[in-house]
């Protein structure tokens, strides 16, 4: 961190629990995000960002073709990672492992997907994921699938028989179930369906942004009311056009915590921990990625080639210390901002979870 961004830290940042619950150590938002091992920045950057734990999506995106093998395969990358780097990463399956990662200092990776895809059109494999470490699912990425639709799809029909009976298994084996990209339709659904509390990892607020990967407020307050907690991202949506800035992200916030309440609202980035680097092979990937998911039909509105994920004051691993001390500016007491920098998601966690 710079002078100024160690100027703004909030004071209780290294003492708190910090979870984001769509993040990365390796690049995000671009393709090939698992195609080689973890750089020393990398590494180095999850020890300096402070996290305790991230929402490391294991799941591939986009189409139904080979995403049972793929999953596998990523679960094998972070095996191969752990191993590789013990002194900097941790595989969390409980809440203990979460609070081991912030004894010892280590990055904790839960194992999350955005896409049910790799279940094919078998529950049971719920349970196979589970045992390989899966601990939070979104049935699905914007589009349709076997499972539910996504908030994408015109047609929006609603939750499966199959999501259903995967609702039924993630909630036997203790699976968070997420809503994040999943359609109006499939997430009331959802809420009705599940015994457990469920979450919003990263969204943003409709009400202040009409883009179908922002939530509208009686959904968020549904997901509140039931014990869930939303968490706030950094993406392109946060505004109707243009790069989202600092501002933009805490009116999000701030709407969230008066719709949810303190008690349900927390922050799932959905970027990298290693700072964005806006070089020209940056921006070809972005640019690949952007025609990708219009291809693949999976892409929303408010994407651009042009607009990128992130914002550019948070641009730095530190960035939820400087949330922090936004919040804290803002007349936020330390209290609330510990639950929001992770409480929240810690005892969201501990209901849900069953190890």
């Amino acid at each position: 961190m710079d002078t100024a961004q160690q100027t703004a830290a909030w004071a209780g940042y290294d003492d708190a629990f910090v979870l984001d619950m769509l993040a990365t150590p390796t690049p995000f938002n671009v393709p090939g995000i698992y195609d080689a091992p973890l750089t020393a920045e990398m590494l180095a950057n999850a020890k300096r960002s402070g996290i305790t734990a991230v929402n490391a999506t294991l799941s591939h995106i986009g189409h139904q073709y080979s995403a049972f093998e793929d999953a596998v395969r990523n679960f094998a990358y972070w095996e191969r990672e752990f191993a590789a780097h013990p002194g900097v990463l941790m595989k969390i399956r409980s809440v203990a492992d979460i609070e081991d990662a912030k004894g010892t200092g280590r990055l904790g990776i839960i194992a999350g997907f955005q896409d049910g895809t790799a279940f094919d059109d078998r529950a049971d494999r719920v349970d196979l994921f589970y045992h390989l470490g899966l601990r939070v699912c979104q049935f699905t990425y914007n589009g349709r699938n076997l499972l539910a639709d996504g908030c994408v799809e015109p047609a929006d029909a609603g939750l499966s028989r199959l999501g259903r009976a995967c609702i039924e298994r993630m909630n036997a084996l203790g699976i968070l179930v997420d809503l994040s990209h999943v359609g109006l339709k499939s997430s009331w659904d959802a809420i009705e369906a599940s015994k457990q509390p469920v979450a919003v990892t990263h969204s943003g607020a409709r009400a202040l942004a009409d883009h179908a990967r922002n939530k509208p407020d009686d959904l968020l307050r549904a997901v509140a009311d039931r014990g869930g907690v939303v968490g706030a991202y950094m993406m392109v949506y946060l505004r109707e056009e243009g790069q989202p800035r600092l501002v933009d992200f805490m009116r999000h916030l701030e709407h969230l915590l008066r719709v949810c309440g303190e008690d349900h609202v927390g922050i799932g980035t959905d970027l990298s921990t290693t700072p964005l680097d806006l070089s020209d092979d940056f921006r070809r990937r972005w640019r690949e990625g952007v025609l990708l998911r219009r291809r693949l039909g999976i892409g929303a509105k408010g994407e651009s080639e042009d607009v990128f994920a992130y914002i550019p004051e948070l641009n730095t691993p530190r960035r939820l210390d400087l949330v922090a001390a936004a919040m804290s500016r803002a007349g936020h007491s330390d209290a609330r901002i510990a639950k929001v920098l992770g409480g929240n998601w810690m005892r969201l966690l501990g209901e849900v979870w069953r190890d």
